[in-house]
């Protein structure tokens, strides 16, 4: 595990990207309201686990579990969820299963964002085309047509199917569906941000002291500026908030140190390999430390918290891998055995 110092933590400077670039939400009513008036929306639950404190060297280990999550698994559904359902209410229908009749939204994940926007789109009876690359399993394709989503293959990594997309928005004017942002493309994933706010709004309610440290998977960007910005609000500048990635040149803590020594950074035109300039702006300012994590180390993560009833991903463990490995790391993240740390279980096996 390798750790990236945000340069711009200790207030000896400011991010500054484009004006127009939001920071983070903390509006968090909007969206508590309306997915309180979705019947797949419960509360996921927080699990005191002793055996990993006792792993980890710390005094306590809070994980927010996620994989049960309004049916989808992952906490992506709050996300997608919200930002389909404020379209639904600010429709006026009266039948909101038919609210948004019409409409087609677009995106270009195939994972657990784009299965989110299938199952927003199809609650409110709009159309979902998701675009995958050529190389893609067939498996990601049937659980997104499973979910009610047009699926449609186009080039052949991620970025070329995620620039597809953005196209398609333009030319048929559909509503794309995007989890990070860029310059002239904000809203949507301001308001998908805003989704996640709900997770650390449970969190608020059902941890019984505030953490010492925050473990947060970057996943996009927006899920980890999300939390950090609530941490922040609620618990002050206490927690050591530790944003986890993997181990790439790109990412968001290599962006933002790039930024810091007056590099000029530049989000990809679409918005997909740059980093997430809302994100950049939110963790910029409130997270502590990126850590980027090898392969091996996750998968390694994966293999040790299944066996002990936390069965998910590499992108589901992420958070709770950075923690596990944290012993040659422990100075430089403040851990003591008197820590107390809060991390997230982001997603289920079956995404």
């Amino acid at each position: 595990m390798e750790l990236l110092t945000n340069p711009f933590r200790d207030g000896s400077g400011i991010l500054s990207l484009d004006p127009d670039v939001p920071v983070p939400s903390v509006r968090s009513d909007r969206p508590l309201d309306l997915l309180a008036r979705c019947p797949a929306d419960v509360q996921t639950p927080l699990l005191a686990r002793d055996d990993l404190a006792r792993m980890a060297g710390v005094r306590a280990v809070h994980i927010k579990d996620e994989r049960t999550r309004m049916g989808l698994g992952s906490v992506e559904a709050l996300g997608a969820a919200y930002a389909i359902a404020q379209d639904a209410d600010a429709s006026n229908s009266t039948d909101m299963g038919s609210a948004l009749t019409g409409v087609t939204y677009v995106a270009a994940r195939a994972g657990a964002h784009g299965l989110a926007v299938a199952m927003g789109a199809r609650a409110f009876g709009a159309r979902s085309v998701i675009y995958i690359p050529q190389c893609a399993p067939e498996t990601v394709a049937d659980r997104l047509r499973a979910k009610g989503a047009e699926v449609v293959r186009e080039g052949g990594c991620d970025t070329d199917s995620h620039a597809a997309a953005v196209r398609a928005s333009k030319t048929e004017g559909w509503r794309l569906l995007s989890d990070t942002s860029w310059p002239g493309y904000t809203d949507r994933p301001l308001q998908i941000m805003e989704g996640y706010l709900v997770l650390m709004e449970e969190v608020l309610t059902q941890i019984p002291v505030p953490p010492s440290h925050v473990f947060v998977q970057a996943r996009a960007g927006g899920f980890a500026a999300a939390c950090a910005t609530l941490a922040r609000r609620d618990w002050g500048a206490e927690p050591r908030i530790i944003v986890v990635e993997p181990d790439a040149p790109a990412g968001l803590g290599t962006a933002i140190q790039a930024t810091a020594r007056g590099s000029t950074h530049e989000p990809a035109g679409h918005g997909y390999e740059g980093a997430s300039v809302i994100a950049m702006q939110g963790l910029a300012r409130d997270a502590d430390v990126f850590a980027r994590m090898s392969e091996a180390d996750v998968e390694d993560a994966v293999e040790r918290l299944a066996e002990m009833g936390l069965a998910s991903t590499p992108k589901g463990v992420s958070g709770i891998a950075a923690l596990l490995a944290s012993a040659p790391h422990r100075a430089a993240l403040h851990l003591t055995s008197e820590a107390r740390v809060l991390a997230i279980l982001s997603e289920g096996c079956e995404i």
